[in-house]
């Protein structure tokens, strides 16, 4: 137990000065501009929830990058995927209530009564969903979920395409996982939680990508035949070490009413699915999609057809891409992007809105764009979800200030972001003497 003072004392003494170097050095961040930022959590915590002592930590949980297999983890496919220097993070502590309280900086406080722990209709697609999601899955485990206040401040930006909720799910589920788990839940469990609290309370029907990203933390490539035991397999790229930086580009595209854009898509490839006898299309052979096309054309129409045949060759992939990182064959790497990147805009089509004006085509655009400053360079990519979202560029490092210029001239200032690969995934950051 301790009170705000010493909290922020033992800040500026440089007890979380470890876990900060293994947080952000992949970043280059100093320990004093982390002790700066933590130190606001703190101070926000105050201001929102009074002083007193308390049994206070802090967390973090990483935006993601998407490197593989675009919408193929609803199909229970491959995936490549990685965390990033980019984070939310709280300082939280129990309140002896049975009432959450969250304060995410920039927002209105979610106050969840633990009291229900169903879905509620009116939170559906607000943050409160996913806290009530993550702690009711949490209390089915049988684990004593009580309240807690958490003051929470995020760098991964709304929009920003490195699926900011995703990170809070994660960030949620690290908190009750250490107060009330006493930390036996494993990052894989807390990321399937968290797909739990957005597909049943939040209302989206998402894969499990985003959340083992950002709860494994690191590059990662993950099989999802079984959902209930994906295999995760870490793997190493030091784009530096090969001359390249990661860019996420912003178009800057209004995301509102989106949902049904992106509920489609699964919906479509469960839909070719089920027409042959399975749930989902790993469940059935490719060979016997191509066999059935004819039949399935007059059932379904062509763009269920199309995005089948993306899942097939992207699920293909993104097992190809971690073969190409585990062997150091990084130009094959690339040119693998680059194809997942054609496949995604010719037979997903992820990038242009159906709910939009044809004259509104952002994502096509930035990637025109990417590629035109890129000339034959590195690679570009529509990036997660797509539609509205953002892209992915590996720009060579000495192009970066020159890519960024040229991106952000169309886009606007500071909507091209250079992302750092993170080697943690969400976590409890523990004190050091």
């Amino acid at each position: 137990m301790r009170n705000a003072q010493q909290l922020l004392a033992g800040l500026s003494a440089g007890r979380w000065d470890a876990a900060f170097a293994s947080l952000y050095g992949c970043a280059g961040r100093s320990a004093a501009d982390c002790r700066a930022r933590y130190a606001r959590l703190v101070e926000g915590f105050t201001a929102a929830f009074g002083g007193g002592e308390r049994e206070f930590a802090f967390y973090s949980a990483p935006g993601r990058t998407e490197l593989g297999g675009n919408h193929t983890d609803h199909q229970h496919g491959r995936v490549l995927a990685a965390s990033v220097d980019l984070d939310v993070i709280a300082l939280a502590a129990p309140n002896g209530t049975d009432t959450v309280r969250v304060l995410s900086e920039g927002f209105k406080m979610d106050v969840v009564d633990l009291a229900r722990l169903a879905p509620v209709e009116e939170e559906a697609n607000h943050s409160a969903s996913l806290i009530r999601g993550v702690c009711a899955a949490f209390a089915e485990k049988g684990w004593p979920v009580r309240g807690f206040d958490a003051y929470t401040t995020s760098a991964v930006l709304k929009g920003s395409g490195l699926s900011s909720s995703a990170a809070f799910e994660v960030l949620i589920g690290n908190i009750a996982n250490h107060l009330f788990a006493g930390g036996a839940e494993t990052p894989v469990t807390i990321a399937q939680i968290g797909q739990y609290a957005e597909n049943v309370f939040f209302g989206k029907p998402s894969g499990l990508l985003d959340q083992m990203a950002s709860s494994v933390g690191g590059v990662v490539a993950m099989d999802f035949a079984d959902p209930a035991a994906p295999v995760v397999r870490p793997l190493s790229l030091d784009l530096a070490g090969q001359g390249y930086a990661l860019c996420i580009v912003d178009t800057g595209a209004d995301h509102a009413d989106l949902t049904g854009e992106y509920a489609a898509i699964p919906a479509e490839m469960k839909a070719v699915a089920a027409a042959l006898g399975g749930q989902v299309l790993r469940d059935v052979p490719k060979e016997a999609f191509y066999k059935a096309l004819p039949a399935l054309r007059k059932k379904l129409g062509d763009r269920a057809l199309l995005r089948a045949f993306h899942f097939y060759a992207d699920d293909e992939r993104a097992a190809l891409q971690a073969e190409a990182l585990a062997a150091g064959e990084f130009g094959r790497y690339l040119r693998l992007v680059t194809e997942s990147g054609q496949s995604s805009f010719d037979y997903l089509q992820n990038v242009f809105c159906r709910t939009k004006p044809a004259e509104e085509q952002p994502v096509a655009l930035a990637l025109a764009l990417a590629g035109t400053l890129l000339a034959g360079r590195g690679a570009y990519r529509v990036h997660g979800g797509g539609f509205a979202g953002t892209i992915q560029a590996y720009v060579p490092l000495g192009f970066v200030p020159a890519f960024k210029a040229g991106m952000e001239a169309l886009l606007g200032e500071g909507m091209c972001h250079v992302v750092s690969i993170r080697p943690v995934g969400g976590v409890h950051l523990a004190e050091s003497d």
